[in-house]
């Protein structure tokens, strides 16, 4: 009798366990494993020294302070920044993998229909980071000296100006675009292999104007060897406070930015990514933090989760609009 009742408490006693480990929710495994347990990797998809780079870097460094593991800087660049957002996108969703994306993620669906990944549905956003405008800038020798001259200008002589960027596709790409659609004119885009060719061949008197970063432009701005005619955010940036925005100049509507944020591969679970947002927003209410961005002509300008997400929509959106206005394709 009593090795039949023993026998009946260890039963009752295994089923209450395993009713106990079934109660605990799946995601607890992220909570017992104190993450991040190991090191974290974040992606850039782009090669070392550019803007991207030096964002990913600063953030890196900070986060790996805030969450106690080493965030791993790893430059994937290659294919205009494929290469790497596909390796993002095909990570592990555990939180141990992040990836730095810019203006340039939202313009890869519009121009690229066979992407081994989907540039929205790929991901989960976790914080948008910070933004620079691009700037309007014209040659000295242009006779215009705001953006209402520069388009009564370029509606006298249609087709005659010509404008300079770096490459099919990319933001500063779009932003000549999309300028010239707001504005109802027509001028020639000569792309260059890069923003330095461009700026060179602008410089030299050879082109007339030029739709590019802000971090490239200043100090040609401020030698004068160049005229910052409007800036391409919602407000003035706190670099060029006395130049007036695109918008506010003469072309109501207009935007174009850049912008860096972080995105973590789709799946992964909320817990992380609140921790990562968290940490994340701190670091950017750090001086230190906001005065090394400024530097790098970058402004603060976090977004959390669902508004970074609602963001990316709006700028695919609004891209997608510009590529088949303006029949834009990539080159063969």
């Amino acid at each position: 009798m009593e090795r039949k009742e023993a026998r009946l408490r260890w039963i009752v006693c295994i089923l209450l366990i395993y009713s106990l480990a079934l109660a605990v929710p799946a995601t607890s495994g992220y909570a017992a494993d104190a993450y991040p347990s190991r090191p974290v990797r974040l992606i850039i998809p782009w090669p070392p020294g550019g803007s991207n780079d030096l964002v990913g870097r600063q953030i890196a460094a900070k986060l790996s302070e805030r969450l106690g593991k080493q965030v791993v800087v790893d430059n994937r660049g290659g294919a205009g920044g494929v290469i790497g957002t596909e390796a993002a996108a095909k990570a592990e969703p555990d939180g141990y993998t992040l990836m730095i994306a810019a203006a340039h993620h939202t313009v890869y669906a519009p121009l690229n229909d066979k992407l081994p990944f989907d540039p929205l549905k790929s991901f989960t956003p976790v914080a948008r980071l910070g933004s620079g405008p691009n700037v309007l800038v014209v040659h000295p020798g242009v006779p215009a000296n705001s953006v209402k001259e520069l388009i009564a200008l370029a509606k006298a002589k249609p087709g005659q100006l010509i404008f300079v960027s770096s490459g099919v596709g990319g933001s500063l790409h779009m932003g000549a675009e999309l300028f010239k659609i707001t504005a109802d004119i027509d001028y020639k885009i000569v792309q260059f292999k890069g923003g330095g060719p461009a700026m060179t061949d602008l410089l030299g008197g050879h082109s007339q104007g030029f739709i590019c970063s802000l971090i490239a432009a200043q100090p040609h701005i401020k030698s004068g060897k160049l005229k910052a005619l409007g800036t391409g955010g919602r407000k003035r940036s706190a670099i060029l406070p006395d130049v007036p925005t695109i918008a506010e100049a003469g072309l109501p509507g207009y935007e174009t930015i850049n912008w860096w944020g972080i995105l973590a591969p789709a799946g992964t679970p909320a817990p992380v990514v609140a921790r990562l947002d968290g940490e994340i927003k701190a670091i950017l209410a750090e001086d230190e933090v906001k005065k090394r961005f400024l530097k790098d002509g970058v402004e603060v300008d976090y977004l959390g989760p669902a508004e970074f997400g609602k963001f990316l929509e709006r700028e695919t959106a609004n891209w997608t609009r510009v590529v088949k206005k303006a029949h834009i394709t990539l080159e063969k």
